[in-house]
């Protein structure tokens, strides 16, 4: 009864926690106008399919760079001081985009990048602790649910203007009636006024978006924001860690993260490849991705409102079911209801992150810092196991249906990873239920 007396967000800083929740649609933003891009570098550059992954290692690489310098910066000043510093390298990375396409660089735009993603990674580190802090801890997995609900708009965002306002507006994309590219066929001279367009395409948003974050840090700037004063005393990193690590809650809720993350990332990255085993064109297999989106952000919300009547860890290991049920039907229901099935695995991953993340750092007071910045390093899963489906999908060729595995084929099995990854996620739940709840 104790948690339903308690506000999830008190009034008297409702301004902060709404300035704060924004920034989780400002990164969010960020991740999914990035992804499509790594098409667009490839054909306007010229690149190689190894050349084009590199814009995921600089992605990847600022989070996993930054994570434990942000929580050490957070620990001698305060949440407020790190995420400031987050939006400024945010914009920072974001207006290098327009030197980047004067030069027409690759490694130019690459390491704007790497600098944009070392400040998403000061915002995460520091940000989702901050919100966890702003009020009872009985309520702080719902807080942070409820504030992760801002992360999927901020995605379908970024989705919308990478496919609307850039990668449809690339003409190095054009191609004849016959469906012959056309800037293949062109001059040097001419591929080169192109490329200066297209690439001047690719910056604006990226320069628009710094311009919004550097209003965002004037913002907050200028707010006073609350401190929770047992979470932002300064404490000894390497007695932190000990402490932190000699937890099995904790422990497993990092390993928990990576499997969902790399199955987040399996799920959306290959729903364009399984289209394409269904003979859904590239324009068309968008709008599967934007559903999933969508499926996601429902399912946030019922999830965050399931959460005021149901334990979370219960809750976490019945979604993570849900998932490998839905995987199930991806895997060997025939035709588009596997792809249905595909994007509704939305639906059940939509609370995982938060709540694994929550539930990690619950009771941990003035080691949450450092807890969180573990948390946001398992963010690696997302490079590491697509690379494992990727390798299964080239079992048998270059494409996607050349051998087949249970009767399915490759492209099919291959997210055997992602069910598998559930499993941990449902059993980290149910230990959570079982042995803290």
């Amino acid at each position: 009864m104790e948690e339903s007396r308690s506000p999830v967000v008190s009034k008297k800083i409702l301004v902060p926690f709404i300035l704060i929740t924004s920034l989780f649609a400002l990164w969010g933003l960020a991740n999914d106008m990035t992804n499509p891009m790594v098409r667009g570098f490839q054909k306007v550059l010229e690149l190689s399919n190894t050349q084009a992954s590199l814009v995921q290692l600089a992605f990847y690489g600022g989070y996993f760079t930054m994570a434990i310098p942000a929580a050490l910066f957070v620990n001698k000043f305060s949440y407020k001081k790190g995420v400031l510093l987050g939006l400024a390298l945010y914009a920072t990375g974001a207006l290098l985009f327009w030197p980047a396409a004067a030069k027409e660089s690759y490694g130019f735009f690459l390491a704007a990048l790497y600098i944009l993603t070392f400040g998403l990674a000061f915002l995460e580190t520091t940000a989702n602790p901050y919100i966890l802090s702003m009020g009872s801890e009985e309520t702080a997995t719902r807080r942070l649910n409820f504030a992760q609900m801002f992360n999927p708009m901020g995605s379908i965002l970024g989705l919308l203007i990478a496919q609307n306002f850039v990668l449809g507006a690339l003409q190095s994309d054009d191609v004849t009636e016959e469906g012959v590219p056309i800037y293949d066929t062109l001059t040097e001279a001419g591929k080169a006024a192109i490329r200066t367009s297209d690439l001047e395409i690719i910056r604006n948003p990226y320069v628009i978006l710094g311009v919004v974050v550097i209003i965002f840090f004037l913002l907050i700037s200028f707010v006073k924001m609350p401190q929770n004063k047992s979470q932002e005393a300064k404490v000894n990193f390497s007695d932190s860690v000990k402490r932190l690590w000699k937890q099995p809650k904790f422990a497993f809720g990092v390993v928990a993260q990576i499997f969902y993350v790399g199955a987040q990332i399996m799920c959306w990255t290959y729903v364009y490849q399984y289209a394409e085993t269904l003979e859904i064109d590239a324009q068309s297999a968008v709008w599967y991705g934007l559903a999933g989106y969508i499926v996601f952000l429902v399912g946030r919300t019922i999830g965050t409102a399931l959460m005021a009547k149901i334990d979370s860890g219960k809750l976490l290991m019945y979604f993570g079911f849900g998932a490998m049920l839905t995987l199930l039907g991806a895997i060997f229901l025939p035709g588009m209801l596997g792809i249905y099935a595909l994007v509704f695995t939305s639906f059940f991953m939509s609370i995982m992150f938060p709540t694994i993340y929550g539930i990690a750092l619950e009771g941990q007071g003035e080691d949450a810092k450092f807890g969180a910045a573990f948390l946001v390093m398992a963010i690696v899963g997302g490079a590491l196991l697509p690379y494992l489906q990727g390798y299964i999908l080239d079992l048998g060729g270059f494409g996607y249906e050349d051998v087949t595995f249970l009767g399915v084929s490759e492209m099919r099995f291959s997210f055997i990873l992602s069910l598998l990854c559930f499993l941990v996620v449902a059993l980290y739940g149910r230990k959570v239920y079982k042995s803290y709840h």
